[in-house]
C-alpha cells in the first residue's frame, strides 16, 4: 500500500535531523556519545532563539510590529517539523496572508477598524462577531487554497480583536513572515534537509 502524502512529508523527524545537522557540519562524533533526540532539541533551541531574536530587534528598531504571538508557532513548524506540508514556504505565506486579509475584512465589517484593542474595552457583540467571522473565513480560505498554516488562525485574531489594526502593520506582518520563511529555507538546507524552496512537488494546488 503506497504511503500516503502527509506521512511523506513527516518522515524527517529527530532521528533524520540530528544525522543531518551532524553531517553537514561534521560532527558525526556527537551521535557517538549523545542521542539524537538532543541534538535536535539544540537545533530548535538555536533557531528558534536566533529567528525570533532578530525579528523583535527589528521590531524595536523600526517600532513596527516585526514580531507578533503567531510568529512562534510558525517557527516551531518550520524547525520541529519542516516537512510537514504546514510547514511549507507555500502555505505558510499564503496562510497569513488569508488571516490578514480576513481579519481586517471582518473590523471593517463590524466598524471597528478605528476601535481600541478588545483587552482594553472588552468585549462587545460587534467584536465577538468579527472574531468569530475572521477565523471562521480565515480557516475556509486555507482550505479552499489548499494552504492550510494553523497559526494563521492567531494572525486573523490579533487583528479582528484590535491588537494590530494599522494597515501598514498590517504589510508590515506580512514581510515578518516573508523574513521569517527565508530564514527557514536557508536554515533548514545549511542542515541537509529537503526543505523545499515553495511547495512540495505533490502538495501544489492540482488546476
Amino acid at each position: 500500500m503506497p504511503e500516503p502524502v502527509g506521512q511523506r512529508h513527516l518522515a524527517v523527524h529527530a532521528p533524520d535531523v540530528a544525522r543531518g545537522l551532524a553531517e553537514r557540519f561534521q560532527l558525526t562524533s556527537l551521535l557517538t556519545r549523545y542521542s539524537e533526540r538532543p541534538i535536535w532539541a539544540l537545533f530548535m533551541f538555536l533557531n528558534g532563539f536566533i529567528t525570533i531574536a532578530l525579528l523583535a530587534a527589528v521590531a524595536m528598531a523600526t517600532r513596527t510590529p516585526f514580531v507578533f504571538p503567531s510568529l512562534g508557532p510558525t517557527a516551531f513548524l518550520f524547525f520541529v517539523t519542516p516537512r510537514a506540508p504546514a510547514a511549507t514556504p507555500r502555505h505558510t505565506i499564503y496562510g497569513h496572508a488569508i488571516g490578514i486579509l480576513c481579519g481586517y475584512g471582518a473590523l471593517w465589517l463590524f466598524g471597528l477598524q478605528h476601535a481600541p484593542p478588545a483587552m482594553a474595552t472588552g468585549v462587545s457583540m460587534a467584536r465577538i462577531g468579527a472574531a468569530a467571522l475572521s477565523l471562521a473565513s480565515t480557516g475556509a480560505l486555507m482550505v479552499l487554497l489548499k494552504a492550510t498554516h494553523p497559526p494563521a488562525g492567531a494572525t486573523t485574531l490579533i487583528i479582528s480583536l484590535g491588537i494590530v489594526t494599522r494597515p501598514f502593520h498590517l504589510l508590515v506582518i506580512e514581510i515578518s513572515v516573508a523574513i521569517l520563511t527565508l530564514q527557514a529555507i536557508a536554515i533548514n538546507r545549511l542542515a541537509g534537509i529537503d526543505y523545499p524552496l515553495w511547495a512540495f512537488r505533490d502538495d501544489a494546488p492540482q488546476a
